[in-house]
Protein backbone atom coordinates (compact mmCIF):
# COMPACT_ATOMS: atom_id res chain seq x y z
CA UNK A 1 0.00 0.00 0.00
CA UNK A 2 2.94 2.13 0.94
CA UNK A 3 4.50 1.62 -2.38
CA UNK A 4 1.53 2.29 -4.34
CA UNK A 5 1.07 5.54 -2.62
CA UNK A 6 4.85 6.27 -3.30
CA UNK A 7 4.05 5.79 -7.06
CA UNK A 8 1.31 8.04 -6.99
CA UNK A 9 2.97 10.59 -5.42
CA UNK A 10 6.17 10.08 -7.88
CA UNK A 11 3.78 10.50 -10.60
CA UNK A 12 2.10 13.79 -9.48
CA UNK A 13 5.43 15.53 -8.91
CA UNK A 14 6.66 14.74 -11.68
CA UNK A 15 3.07 15.94 -13.85
CA UNK A 16 3.40 19.18 -11.47
CA UNK A 17 7.64 19.58 -12.77
CA UNK A 18 6.30 18.79 -16.30
CA UNK A 19 3.49 21.67 -15.77
CA UNK A 20 6.24 24.32 -14.48
CA UNK A 21 8.55 23.48 -17.15
CA UNK A 22 5.66 24.44 -19.40
CA UNK A 23 4.88 27.47 -18.23
CA UNK A 24 8.42 29.48 -19.56
CA UNK A 25 7.29 27.72 -23.18
CA UNK A 26 3.76 28.87 -23.22
CA UNK A 27 4.63 32.23 -21.90
CA UNK A 28 7.54 32.83 -24.66
CA UNK A 29 4.23 31.23 -27.21
CA UNK A 30 1.95 33.67 -25.75
CA UNK A 31 4.75 36.19 -26.32
CA UNK A 32 5.80 35.35 -29.67
CA UNK A 33 1.99 35.39 -30.87
CA UNK A 34 0.86 38.92 -30.02
CA UNK A 35 4.17 40.15 -31.29
CA UNK A 36 3.16 38.23 -34.49
CA UNK A 37 -0.07 39.86 -34.27
CA UNK A 38 0.90 43.42 -33.88
CA UNK A 39 3.31 43.09 -36.79
CA UNK A 40 0.42 41.81 -39.25
CA UNK A 41 -1.54 44.87 -38.26
CA UNK A 42 1.07 47.17 -38.57
CA UNK A 43 2.02 46.21 -42.14
CA UNK A 44 -1.68 45.90 -43.20
CA UNK A 45 -1.61 49.22 -41.94
CA UNK A 46 1.25 50.50 -44.04
CA UNK A 47 0.12 48.06 -47.34
CA UNK A 48 -3.19 50.69 -46.85
CA UNK A 49 -1.25 53.60 -46.19
CA UNK A 50 1.24 52.58 -49.35
CA UNK A 51 -1.75 51.85 -51.69
CA UNK A 52 -3.79 54.88 -50.96
CA UNK A 53 -0.53 56.93 -51.88
CA UNK A 54 -0.46 55.38 -54.96
CA UNK A 55 -4.06 56.21 -56.02
CA UNK A 56 -4.79 59.56 -57.90
CA UNK A 57 -7.52 60.64 -56.00
CA UNK A 58 -8.54 64.00 -58.18
CA UNK A 59 -8.61 61.68 -60.97
CA UNK A 60 -10.84 59.09 -59.40
CA UNK A 61 -13.23 61.96 -58.10
CA UNK A 62 -13.29 63.30 -61.49
CA UNK A 63 -14.02 60.03 -63.85
CA UNK A 64 -16.70 58.91 -61.01
CA UNK A 65 -18.64 61.99 -61.34
CA UNK A 66 -18.67 61.84 -65.00
CA UNK A 67 -20.98 59.16 -65.08
CA UNK A 68 -24.70 59.25 -64.62
CA UNK A 69 -26.49 57.79 -61.11
CA UNK A 70 -27.99 55.32 -63.00
CA UNK A 71 -25.14 53.67 -64.84
CA UNK A 72 -23.32 54.19 -60.99
CA UNK A 73 -26.57 52.43 -59.18
CA UNK A 74 -26.97 49.33 -61.67
CA UNK A 75 -22.72 48.87 -61.36
CA UNK A 76 -22.81 49.47 -57.35
CA UNK A 77 -25.82 46.68 -57.48
CA UNK A 78 -23.29 43.84 -59.82
CA UNK A 79 -20.40 44.96 -57.35
CA UNK A 80 -22.85 43.81 -54.23
CA UNK A 81 -23.56 40.62 -56.20
CA UNK A 82 -20.19 39.86 -57.33
CA UNK A 83 -18.90 40.00 -53.31
CA UNK A 84 -22.12 37.82 -52.57
CA UNK A 85 -21.12 35.49 -55.13
CA UNK A 86 -17.81 35.38 -53.88
CA UNK A 87 -19.00 35.30 -50.34
CA UNK A 88 -20.70 31.89 -51.43
CA UNK A 89 -17.51 30.08 -52.03
CA UNK A 90 -16.74 30.26 -48.01
CA UNK A 91 -20.10 29.33 -47.70
CA UNK A 92 -19.43 26.22 -49.99
CA UNK A 93 -16.35 25.49 -48.08
CA UNK A 94 -18.58 25.47 -44.56
CA UNK A 95 -20.57 22.95 -46.06
CA UNK A 96 -17.72 20.75 -46.94
CA UNK A 97 -15.86 21.33 -44.02
CA UNK A 98 -19.06 21.30 -41.82
CA UNK A 99 -17.24 23.71 -39.33
CA UNK A 100 -19.35 25.76 -36.80
CA UNK A 101 -18.92 29.35 -38.03
CA UNK A 102 -22.80 31.08 -38.52
CA UNK A 103 -22.74 32.07 -42.13
CA UNK A 104 -23.12 36.08 -41.38
CA UNK A 105 -19.00 35.76 -39.76
CA UNK A 106 -18.33 33.45 -43.02
CA UNK A 107 -19.56 36.07 -45.31
CA UNK A 108 -18.11 38.83 -43.20
CA UNK A 109 -14.74 36.82 -43.12
CA UNK A 110 -15.11 35.88 -47.17
CA UNK A 111 -15.45 40.33 -48.02
CA UNK A 112 -12.75 41.39 -46.39
CA UNK A 113 -10.30 38.88 -47.54
CA UNK A 114 -11.91 39.13 -51.11
CA UNK A 115 -11.14 43.02 -50.76
CA UNK A 116 -7.90 42.61 -49.72
CA UNK A 117 -6.81 40.27 -52.24
CA UNK A 118 -7.97 42.01 -55.52
CA UNK A 119 -5.57 44.91 -54.39
CA UNK A 120 -2.83 43.42 -52.14
CA UNK A 121 -2.25 40.16 -53.48
CA UNK A 122 -3.44 36.52 -52.26
CA UNK A 123 -0.64 36.00 -50.23
CA UNK A 124 -2.05 39.38 -47.81
CA UNK A 125 -5.87 38.93 -48.44
CA UNK A 126 -6.52 35.09 -49.71
CA UNK A 127 -3.85 33.66 -46.98
CA UNK A 128 -2.58 35.67 -44.57
CA UNK A 129 -6.08 37.33 -43.52
CA UNK A 130 -8.11 34.43 -44.27
CA UNK A 131 -5.97 31.96 -41.59
CA UNK A 132 -5.45 34.97 -39.33
CA UNK A 133 -9.52 35.66 -38.92
CA UNK A 134 -10.86 32.04 -39.30
CA UNK A 135 -8.54 31.03 -36.80
CA UNK A 136 -9.08 33.87 -34.50
CA UNK A 137 -13.08 32.64 -34.40
CA UNK A 138 -11.94 29.30 -33.51
CA UNK A 139 -11.51 27.00 -36.88
CA UNK A 140 -8.08 24.79 -36.75
CA UNK A 141 -5.58 25.35 -39.74
CA UNK A 142 -6.47 22.13 -41.10
CA UNK A 143 -10.24 23.40 -41.77
CA UNK A 144 -8.64 26.52 -42.98
CA UNK A 145 -6.54 25.35 -45.54
CA UNK A 146 -9.19 22.97 -46.95
CA UNK A 147 -11.79 26.26 -46.88
CA UNK A 148 -8.81 28.28 -48.72
CA UNK A 149 -8.40 25.61 -51.31
CA UNK A 150 -12.14 24.78 -51.94
CA UNK A 151 -12.34 28.71 -52.84
CA UNK A 152 -9.45 29.00 -55.13
CA UNK A 153 -10.52 25.79 -56.52
CA UNK A 154 -14.37 27.44 -57.24
CA UNK A 155 -13.31 30.61 -58.00
CA UNK A 156 -11.33 28.94 -61.44
CA UNK A 157 -13.79 26.62 -62.08
CA UNK A 158 -15.96 29.23 -63.10
CA UNK A 159 -12.94 30.99 -64.75
CA UNK A 160 -12.69 27.68 -67.49
CA UNK A 161 -16.41 26.55 -68.11
CA UNK A 162 -16.85 30.55 -68.96
CA UNK A 163 -13.26 31.20 -70.99
CA UNK A 164 -13.59 27.69 -72.39
CA UNK A 165 -17.37 28.84 -73.97
CA UNK A 166 -16.03 32.49 -75.23
CA UNK A 167 -12.39 30.88 -76.80
CA UNK A 168 -14.15 28.04 -78.36
CA UNK A 169 -16.91 30.86 -79.91
CA UNK A 170 -14.35 33.37 -81.53
CA UNK A 171 -15.45 36.03 -80.00
CA UNK A 172 -12.07 37.50 -79.12
CA UNK A 173 -9.81 38.43 -81.82
CA UNK A 174 -6.38 38.46 -81.06
CA UNK A 175 -4.01 41.33 -82.45
CA UNK A 176 -1.62 39.44 -84.84
CA UNK A 177 1.49 40.16 -83.03
CA UNK A 178 0.22 38.42 -79.96
CA UNK A 179 2.03 34.98 -78.82
CA UNK A 180 -1.19 33.55 -78.79
CA UNK A 181 -3.56 33.29 -82.23
CA UNK A 182 -7.15 32.14 -82.74
CA UNK A 183 -6.60 28.85 -83.52
CA UNK A 184 -4.59 28.64 -80.82
CA UNK A 185 -7.08 29.97 -78.77
CA UNK A 186 -10.20 28.42 -79.78
CA UNK A 187 -8.21 24.84 -78.99
CA UNK A 188 -6.86 25.75 -75.60
CA UNK A 189 -11.26 26.59 -75.10
CA UNK A 190 -11.49 23.21 -76.38
CA UNK A 191 -9.31 21.53 -73.44
CA UNK A 192 -10.87 24.12 -70.82
CA UNK A 193 -14.11 22.82 -71.86
CA UNK A 194 -12.92 19.39 -71.49
CA UNK A 195 -11.31 19.57 -68.07
CA UNK A 196 -14.98 20.78 -66.84
CA UNK A 197 -16.75 17.53 -68.04
CA UNK A 198 -13.61 15.93 -66.87
CA UNK A 199 -14.58 17.40 -63.28
CA UNK A 200 -17.62 16.88 -62.97
CA UNK A 201 -17.62 13.10 -64.38
CA UNK A 202 -15.00 12.55 -61.70
CA UNK A 203 -16.90 14.14 -58.76
CA UNK A 204 -20.12 12.13 -59.88
CA UNK A 205 -18.60 8.38 -60.57
CA UNK A 206 -15.20 8.34 -58.38
CA UNK A 207 -14.93 4.99 -56.74
CA UNK A 208 -12.16 6.54 -54.27
CA UNK A 209 -13.23 10.02 -52.84
CA UNK A 210 -10.71 10.75 -50.24
CA UNK A 211 -7.05 11.19 -50.22
CA UNK A 212 -4.48 12.48 -47.87
CA UNK A 213 -1.98 14.79 -48.87
CA UNK A 214 0.58 16.05 -46.19
CA UNK A 215 -1.50 15.23 -43.27
CA UNK A 216 -4.43 17.21 -44.61
CA UNK A 217 -7.72 15.38 -45.56
CA UNK A 218 -8.73 16.13 -49.07
CA UNK A 219 -12.24 14.70 -50.44
CA UNK A 220 -14.11 15.28 -53.82
CA UNK A 221 -17.01 17.69 -53.68
CA UNK A 222 -20.57 15.35 -54.82
CA UNK A 223 -21.67 16.62 -58.12
CA UNK A 224 -24.28 18.78 -56.90
CA UNK A 225 -21.76 20.46 -54.88
CA UNK A 226 -19.76 21.08 -57.98
CA UNK A 227 -22.19 22.29 -60.08
CA UNK A 228 -22.74 24.84 -57.25
CA UNK A 229 -19.35 25.64 -57.47
CA UNK A 230 -20.07 26.40 -61.47
CA UNK A 231 -22.64 28.43 -60.57
CA UNK A 232 -21.44 31.01 -58.19
CA UNK A 233 -18.39 31.59 -60.16
CA UNK A 234 -19.71 31.79 -63.47
CA UNK A 235 -21.84 34.45 -62.42
CA UNK A 236 -19.31 36.20 -60.37
CA UNK A 237 -16.97 36.53 -63.87
CA UNK A 238 -19.96 37.63 -65.42
CA UNK A 239 -20.97 40.24 -63.07
CA UNK A 240 -17.50 41.84 -63.23
CA UNK A 241 -17.46 41.93 -66.56
CA UNK A 242 -21.00 43.66 -66.73
CA UNK A 243 -19.37 46.33 -64.37
CA UNK A 244 -16.87 47.34 -67.00
CA UNK A 245 -19.49 46.60 -69.99
CA UNK A 246 -21.58 49.34 -68.00
CA UNK A 247 -18.49 52.03 -67.24
CA UNK A 248 -17.81 51.26 -71.24
CA UNK A 249 -21.14 52.73 -72.25
CA UNK A 250 -22.50 49.43 -73.71
CA UNK A 251 -20.30 50.73 -76.65
CA UNK A 252 -18.69 46.73 -76.86
CA UNK A 253 -20.56 43.26 -76.79
CA UNK A 254 -20.84 42.44 -73.55
CA UNK A 255 -19.17 38.92 -74.46
CA UNK A 256 -16.29 40.39 -76.26
CA UNK A 257 -15.95 42.29 -72.62
CA UNK A 258 -16.13 39.15 -70.62
CA UNK A 259 -13.77 37.79 -73.30
CA UNK A 260 -10.91 40.32 -72.74
CA UNK A 261 -11.67 40.22 -68.82
CA UNK A 262 -10.53 36.88 -68.53
CA UNK A 263 -7.68 37.01 -70.67
CA UNK A 264 -6.38 39.92 -68.67
CA UNK A 265 -7.23 37.98 -65.57
CA UNK A 266 -4.65 35.78 -66.91
CA UNK A 267 -2.31 38.03 -67.39
CA UNK A 268 -2.61 39.98 -64.09
CA UNK A 269 -1.82 36.05 -62.41
CA UNK A 270 1.64 35.41 -64.39
CA UNK A 271 2.82 39.36 -63.97
CA UNK A 272 1.77 39.32 -60.21
CA UNK A 273 0.94 43.10 -60.04
CA UNK A 274 -0.86 43.92 -57.01
CA UNK A 275 -4.15 44.68 -58.38
CA UNK A 276 -2.99 44.22 -61.71
CA UNK A 277 -2.20 47.97 -62.08
CA UNK A 278 -1.16 48.79 -65.55
CA UNK A 279 -1.95 44.88 -66.61
CA UNK A 280 -5.65 45.16 -67.04
CA UNK A 281 -5.10 48.60 -69.03
CA UNK A 282 -2.90 47.39 -71.52
CA UNK A 283 -4.77 44.20 -72.48
CA UNK A 284 -7.82 45.87 -72.49
CA UNK A 285 -6.91 48.63 -75.01
CA UNK A 286 -4.84 46.01 -77.02
CA UNK A 287 -7.74 43.91 -77.57
CA UNK A 288 -10.49 46.88 -77.86
CA UNK A 289 -8.23 48.79 -80.26
CA UNK A 290 -10.64 47.86 -83.36
CA UNK A 291 -13.80 48.47 -81.23
CA UNK A 292 -13.65 52.42 -81.98
CA UNK A 293 -13.43 53.25 -78.22
CA UNK A 294 -10.44 55.75 -77.71
CA UNK A 295 -7.88 54.83 -75.11
CA UNK A 296 -9.04 57.46 -72.88
CA UNK A 297 -12.85 56.05 -72.89
CA UNK A 298 -11.10 52.79 -71.84
CA UNK A 299 -8.85 54.08 -69.26
CA UNK A 300 -11.44 56.22 -67.94
CA UNK A 301 -14.13 52.84 -67.69
CA UNK A 302 -11.18 50.68 -66.00
CA UNK A 303 -10.48 53.91 -63.34
CA UNK A 304 -14.42 53.06 -62.53
CA UNK A 305 -14.43 50.16 -62.59
CA UNK A 306 -11.11 50.32 -60.32
CA UNK A 307 -12.37 52.43 -58.10
CA UNK A 308 -16.58 50.80 -57.48
CA UNK A 309 -14.77 47.62 -57.51
CA UNK A 310 -11.37 47.44 -55.96
CA UNK A 311 -11.24 50.41 -53.87
CA UNK A 312 -14.28 51.46 -51.90
CA UNK A 313 -14.81 47.94 -51.10
CA UNK A 314 -11.12 47.96 -49.59
CA UNK A 315 -11.75 51.42 -47.60
CA UNK A 316 -14.86 48.92 -46.18
CA UNK A 317 -12.79 46.00 -45.54
CA UNK A 318 -10.40 47.73 -43.64
CA UNK A 319 -12.92 49.41 -41.34
CA UNK A 320 -14.49 45.81 -41.00
CA UNK A 321 -11.00 44.06 -40.29
CA UNK A 322 -10.14 46.36 -37.38
CA UNK A 323 -14.13 45.77 -35.60
CA UNK A 324 -13.41 42.08 -36.12
CA UNK A 325 -10.47 42.00 -34.83
CA UNK A 326 -11.43 43.73 -32.21
CA UNK A 327 -14.71 41.42 -31.11
CA UNK A 328 -13.02 38.36 -32.39
CA UNK A 329 -12.49 37.21 -29.01
CA UNK A 330 -15.65 37.01 -27.64
CA UNK A 331 -17.12 35.57 -30.89
CA UNK A 332 -14.98 32.86 -30.21
CA UNK A 333 -16.43 32.14 -27.25
CA UNK A 334 -19.72 32.47 -28.71
CA UNK A 335 -19.03 30.16 -31.71
CA UNK A 336 -17.03 27.36 -28.97
CA UNK A 337 -20.80 27.28 -26.28
CA UNK A 338 -23.05 27.38 -29.79
CA UNK A 339 -20.79 23.92 -30.67
CA UNK A 340 -21.39 22.50 -27.42
CA UNK A 341 -24.67 22.79 -27.17
CA UNK A 342 -25.30 21.29 -30.84
CA UNK A 343 -22.71 18.37 -28.83
CA UNK A 344 -24.99 18.31 -25.93
CA UNK A 345 -28.23 18.19 -27.75
CA UNK A 346 -26.76 15.66 -30.19
CA UNK A 347 -25.72 13.13 -27.66
CA UNK A 348 -29.26 13.67 -25.81
CA UNK A 349 -31.01 12.45 -28.40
Amino acid sequence: MSSRSDTLHHAEGDEDDQQTADKPQNGRWVLAKKILTWVFLIAVVVLLVIYARKVDWGEVWKVFTGYKWTTLAMAGGLVVLSYIMYGCYDLIGRAYCGHKLVKRQVFLVSFICYAFTLTLSTWVGGIGMRYRLYSRLGLSSGTITRIFSLSIATNWLGYILLAGGIFVSGVVDMPPNWFVGDTTLRLIGFGLLAFIVFYLGVCAFAKQREWTVRKQRLALPSLRMACLQLLVSSINWMAMAAIVYLFLGRQVDYLHVLGVLLLSSIAMVIVHIPAGVGVLETVFIALLANDGLSQGKIIAALLGYRTLYFIIPLLIAAVLYFALESRAKKLKVSNDRREERKQHEKHAT
